[in-house]
């Protein structure tokens, strides 16, 4: 990691600080803002947190939840207020300020000291300081290198442990994917030893569902799942009335793209979700083939190689045509990951 000392000098006397992450964050977004805003606030600071938008029920369970202020729910002024307050901004798990919505001028204005912590690809030029690791699985890998650094592996706390782990967890695919490495072994060891509770945490997360949820789980796999074995390639595409039908709230479709890529012989996983303002994409790949490419080219999105989103403004069925039209340029790198 870089020299630190610019943030040890920041972070040296008190200062009023604001951390937020990218819209509909998931547990390495929420989870890193948490375990910054803990440890920060053990620093003496005086730390909010701010979404551009809510997130799942199930990551309610993170020390500081309370306190998070969710930009589009009614907080708009407060949340520039509490911007153009601020000392010092942290912006983590996101390398674009488009990432943050309607929040993201806001913050591009502001005359606070930024920080920006993230392992996307491209980052943008907006912060002062910028730890960028696009090697690193998550952005709470990254908080916890960065809190150790400074020199504080001691104030990180059983609560403070258990968002970062949950972060690592939940970017790994659970330690499955091919960015668990070494060092986030190594990592969430030590988390386990600072105090985190592993089984809690996945139990949090991977079993927290509501009846509802369940039963839309299963509706998509035994009604939506489509697969295209010639390409190797699986997709969902759920309707927004679809979505209502089962009184669907945010993080209902968490990991269902996952279901698809789990298929033998898929090697390219894709949802397509009508939220009714866009449709919304999340891909998955495995291997080499680049689900980022096809995010970034086609639909104004991108992300990980093997994980990444986008979004588009046309109709869900336009979207998923587009999607099979492109289909047949890849075909030669589909067919090569699943030999």
């Amino acid at each position: 990691m870089q020299d630190l000392k610019p943030l040890k000098a920041l972070f040296g006397a008190p200062k009023n600080i604001v951390i937020t992450t990218h819209h509909k964050p998931d547990a390495d977004a929420l989870g890193s803002s948490l375990g910054m805003a803990n440890y920060l606030l053990k620093k003496g600071h005086h730390v909010t947190v701010i979404t551009p938008t809510d997130y799942p029920e199930f990551l309610h369970w993170m020390k500081g939840n309370d306190g998070v202020v969710i930009f589009n729910n009614g907080n708009e002024d407060k949340s520039k207020r509490i911007v153009e307050k601020s000392d010092v901004i942290i912006a983590l798990d996101f390398s674009s300020l488009n990432r943050i919505n309607e929040l993201g001028e806001i913050v591009r204005e502001s005359k606070a000291y930024k920080v920006n912590i993230d392992h996307h690809l491209d980052p943008e030029d907006f912060a002062d300081f910028q730890i960028s690791n696009t090697q690193a699985a998550a952005t709470c890998e990254l908080c916890y290198e960065l809190i150790v650094g400074l020199g504080d592996r001691n104030l990180i706390d059983q609560d403070i442990a258990e968002c970062l782990y949950a972060g690592i967890m939940t970017d790994t695919g659970g330690f499955r994917h091919p960015n668990t490495s070494r060092n986030v072994h190594e990592v969430v060891a030590n988390l386990i030893e600072l105090g985190a509770n592993n089984s809690k945490v996945a139990k949090n997360i991977y079993d927290n569902n509501s009846l509802d949820r369940l039963k839309f789980l299963g509706f998509v796999l035994s009604e939506k799942l489509v697969v295209m074995k010639e390409y190797s390639t699986a997709y969902f595409a759920i309707t927004s009335e679809e979505l209502d039908r089962y009184n669907s709230k945010t993080g209902d479709t968490e990991g269902l793209v996952n279901y698809a890529l789990s298929l033998q012989g898929i090697v390219l996983a894709a949802l397509f979700t009508d939220r009714k303002e866009a449709i919304k994409m999340s891909f998955r790949s495995i291997g080499q083939f680049p689900a980022n490419e096809i995010a970034a080219k086609f639909f104004n999105g991108g992300g990980h190689r093997n994980a990444a989103g986008g979004r588009t403004e046309w109709s869900l069925g336009q979207t998923v045509q587009k999607f099979k039209e492109i289909l047949p340029d890849y075909k030669e790198l589909l067919d090569k990951e699943k030999n």
